[in-house]
């Protein structure tokens, strides 16, 4: 099982970014896909989290609706957007995957994820 991160980089504040977490060994559609993320010296924060077999979603209030999680099958990929981007955005952006039965599907960082892809850096400026 494999989860890669892409589609970090440097983005201006005020701007979006489309993050990818592409998915092998496992089906992406069937299992919970959670992004998270870690700033330098801070603790890991979930963001959101999809299971698209049973089309739910749960979003982190934190963010305001700034971010949107979404599932490609065809591809079997998972992304995340997030707009109206602030500094404070700065982190390394994780997504992970757990088999979950049902749709509750929290992106709580101190939760159960199996698989973890390696990070894609964002850096807000």
């Amino acid at each position: 099982v494999q989860l890669v991160e892409s589609g970090g980089g440097s983005v201006q504040a005020g701007g979006s970014v489309r993050l990818s977490c592409s998915v092998s060994g496992i089906s992406a559609r069937t299992y919970c896909v959670a992004w998270f993320r870690q700033a330098p010296g801070g603790e890991r924060e979930g963001i959101a989290s999809m299971t698209a077999s049973v089309g739910a979603r749960n979003y982190d209030d934190s963010f305001n609706g700034r971010v949107t999680i979404s599932e490609d099958s065809s591809n079997n990929t998972v992304y995340l957007e997030m707009d109206s981007l602030k500094v404070e955005d700065t982190a390394v952006y994780y997504c992970a995957a757990d088999f979950r039965a049902g749709s509750y599907c929290p992106p709580n960082p101190r939760g159960r994820w199996t698989h973890w892809g390696q990070g894609t850096q964002v850096t807000v400026s």
